[in-house]
């Protein structure tokens, strides 16, 4: 077990001084001595503290769990070879076929890191947030503060945690009962493909017991067009109202979601992102 949590931190280490900032979407000044990534920015990228970084590189932290592992795999974009080597070394399974792939390859971190101006999410197919940058944290909130669980679409739009607690209130140009029809949509469609995904089963069924508007899209026979675009109002805490378009770009061989906001250039909704990327947003945290 000792070499184990031994190899562990060699992996985070040599991998952390392999990855360029500039791919993770940081910014390299002058007079920077790393290589690679800094501690305080892997952890920033993973969500985790700088200190539990630390113990793990140091092998003090002896028990990663699997989201923990997941999220620093996505953090140092790695490949899904490396991702498993860093999941046995830790002494645990990696990510088996056949169930939701929270794997986001590093071409699509990197494409996205470079799309500095825009706020990006990505999601998996069961609408679980695994990747975002410093403007969708200026305009939604760091996720990162949210249980891994909670980082849901579905959770902040029907569940009673801390998500939908935090959810911004967000207007679709559709409407709000299509916007929730089409999560669900997509919720039906991922189940079909995914039915031994043990956390999306348990997704589905608690949402089902906890809102009757879920519970009654899913029992909808009726098919709903699926989310891919709209056009949504997010009413602010700081500089109010804020109209932007909403594009859902699907990543072909990753079965994931990557979401942009942007508005027309030179109009107030572009000014309005702009201060945004100035003063960094708010400090909550919320899906949209």
């Amino acid at each position: 077990m000792a070499s184990s949590r031994s190899g562990f931190a060699a992996l985070l280490r040599a991998w952390r001084d392999r990855l360029a900032p500039a791919d993770a979407g940081f910014t390299v000044t002058d007079g920077r001595r790393a290589p690679g990534l800094r501690r305080e920015e892997l952890a920033q990228l993973a969500g985790l503290s700088v200190d539990y970084v630390l113990r793990l590189e140091q092998g003090r932290a002896k028990h990663p769990s699997d989201q923990v592992v997941g999220a620093l795999a996505r953090a140092l974009q790695l490949s899904r070879a490396e991702r498993d080597q860093l999941y046995r070394s830790a002494g645990l399974l990696p990510p088996q076929d056949g169930t939701v792939s929270t794997h986001v390859p590093a071409g699509i971190q990197r494409l996205a890191s470079r799309l500095g101006d825009v706020p990006i999410g990505v999601f998996t197919a069961d609408w679980t947030l695994v990747w975002w940058n410093t403007p969708w944290t200026a305009l939604f909130g760091d996720a990162g503060v949210l249980p891994v669980a909670e980082r849901n679409l579905a959770r902040a739009l029907f569940g009673n945690g801390v998500a939908h607690d935090l959810m911004l209130p967000v207007r679709s140009e559709r409407g709000q009962d299509a916007f929730e029809a089409s999560i669900v949509a997509d919720l039906k469609d991922a189940a079909s493909r995914y039915p031994a995904d043990a956390p999306l089963d348990r997704l589905v069924r608690e949402l089902r017991e906890e809102s009757d508007a879920f519970a009654h899209h899913w029992a909808t026979q009726t098919a709903a067009v699926q989310h891919t675009t709209d056009r949504k109002t997010i009413r602010h805490p700081e500089i109010g109202d804020i109209r932007l378009d909403c594009d859902v770009l699907i990543v072909p061989g990753a079965d994931l979601r990557m979401v942009t906001y942007t508005a027309a250039t030179g109009s107030g909704d572009a000014g309005k992102l702009d201060l945004l990327r100035v003063t960094g947003g708010r400090t909550a945290t919320a899906l949209p």
